[in-house]
C-alpha cells in the first residue's frame, strides 16, 4: 500500500504496469540469450583476470599506466558479474523483484560503467602528462596511483547508489522512465549527458596528444632511425588506449543516447525494443578490451601465453602428484612392501655379502 504517496512496499510488477507494457522475451529466446551471454561472460571474467595477473606477475608492467589498465580490467570483471546477474534476473523474473533487488541489479551495471569511464579518463590524463614530457611512463608514484584507484571506485560506487539514495520516482510515478521503471527521467538525463560530456573530453585529450605526437615525430625525422625507435613505445601505448577508448565510445554511445531520449520522455521512440541491443553492445565492449590489450601489446600477449603455460603445467603436475599419492590397497601393501624388520635384515645381508 502507498505510504505518503510513496510505493516502497510494492514489487516491480507495479511499476512495470505504470510505465506500460513490458517488452519481454519468450522462453526460447531467453534461454538462448542466457547461454550465449554466459559464454561471453565467462570469457570476460577469465580474460580480465589474466590481464590483472599479467600486470601483477610481470615486473615490466609495474608502472602507473599498467596499474590503471589493470584497474580498468577489474571494472570489466565487475561488468561480467553484473551481466550474469542481470541475465538470470531478467525476463519473467524482473516483475517479481523487490525494489531493493532491482536497485542492486542496476547498481552493479552503473558501478561497472562508472568505473570503466573514470578509469579511461584517469588513463587519458596519465598519458597526457607522460607524452607532453615525451616519456614512456609518467612520474606518478605508487601511492598516488593507489589514491587514484580508490577515488575511481569511490566515485563509481556513489554513482551506482544515487538512485537508491533518493533520486528515483518511487514517490513520483509520473516521472518514471520506460526502460528503468523506478528511475527518474531527470536522473537518466543527468547520467547520459554527464557521460557524453566525459566522452567528448577524453576525445579532446587524445586529439591533443595525437597532434603533439605527430608534430614531435616530424621534428625527430631528421634524427637517425634508432633514436626515433626509442621513442616509439609511448606512441604504442597511446594507440592501445585510443583503441580501447574507441571501442568504449562506439559500444556505449548508442545506449547513452537511448537513455537520454528516455529521459526526455520520447513516447514515439519505442525504446524498449532497443534494450536488448544496448546490453549486447555493452557485453561486446567488455569482451573486446582484453583482445585489444593482447593484440596491441606484444609483451601482454607473451605474458598471457606464459600464464596459460604455467596453468597447464601446474594442472599436469597436480594430476601427477595426486596419482603418485594415491593410497595402495591393503593386499598390495602386504604383498609388495616388506616389513621393516625384513628390510633391515636384507640390507644387513647385502652389506655382509659385499
Amino acid at each position: 500500500m502507498a505510504q505518503n504517496n510513496c510505493y516502497y512496499n510494492e514489487s516491480m510488477q507495479f511499476f512495470y504496469d505504470k510505465v506500460g507494457k513490458r517488452q519481454g522475451l519468450n522462453s526460447t529466446m531467453l534461454i538462448t540469450v542466457q547461454v550465449i551471454g554466459s559464454t561471453f561472460c565467462i570469457f570476460i571474467l577469465v580474460a580480465n583476470s589474466m590481464v590483472i595477473a599479467a600486470v601483477i606477475t610481470n615486473k615490466r608492467f609495474h608502472y602507473p599506466f599498467y596499474y590503471l589498465l589493470a584497474n580498468l580490467a577489474a571494472s570489466d570483471f565487475l561488468a561480467g558479474i553484473a551481466y550474469v546477474y542481470l541475465m538470470f534476473n531478467t525476463g519473467d523474473v524482473s516483475p517479481t523483484l523487490t525494489i531493493s533487488e532491482y536497485f542492486f541489479r542496476q547498481g552493479l551495471l552503473d558501478v561497472s560503467l562508472s568505473a570503466s569511464l573514470a578509469n579511461l579518463l584517469v588513463i587519458a590524463l596519465e598519458r597526457y602528462i607522460s607524452v607532453m614530457n615525451w616519456k614512456v611512463h609518467s612520474n606518478l608514484t605508487k601511492r598516488r596511483v593507489t589514491l587514484l584507484i580508490v577515488l575511481v571506485w569511490s566515485i563509481s560506487i556513489f554513482m551506482g547508489a544515487v538512485p537508491s539514495l533518493g533520486w528515483n520516482c518511487i514517490c513520483s510515478l509520473e516521472s518514471c522512465s520506460q526502460m528503468a521503471p523506478i528511475f527518474s527521467r531527470s536522473y537518466l538525463i543527468f547520467w547520459s549527458v554527464s557521460n557524453l560530456i566525459i566522452f567528448v573530453a577524453m576525445v579532446a585529450i587524445y586529439m591533443r596528444i595525437y597532434t603533439y605526437v605527430k608534430r614531435k615525430t616530424t621534428m625527430l625525422m631528421s634524427h637517425t632511425s634508432s633514436s626515433l625507435n626509442r621513442k616509439r613505445t609511448p606512441i604504442k601505448l597511446i594507440k592501445t588506449v585510443m583503441a580501447v577508448l574507441g571501442a568504449f565510445v562506439i559500444c556505449w554511445t548508442p545506449g547513452l543516447i537511448v537513455m537520454l531520449l528516455d529521459g526526455l520522455h520520447c513516447e514515439n521512440c519505442n525504446l524498449k525494443k532497443l534494450k536488448s541491443l544496448m546490453l549486447l553492445l555493452a557485453v561486446a565492449n567488455s569482451v573486446m578490451n582484453p583482445c585489444i590489450y593482447s593484440y596491441k601489446d606484444e609483451e601482454m600477449w607473451t605474458t598471457f601465453k606464459n600464464l596459460m603455460r604455467c596453468i597447464g603445467n601446474g594442472t599436469r603436475r597436480q594430476r601427477s602428484t595426486r596419482a603418485n599419492a594415491k593410497p595402495l590397497g591393503s593386499s598390495q601393501d602386504t604383498s609388495t612392501t616388506p616389513p621393516a624388520s625384513e628390510e633391515r635384515k636384507s640390507d644387513d645381508n647385502g652389506s655382509l655379502d659385499s
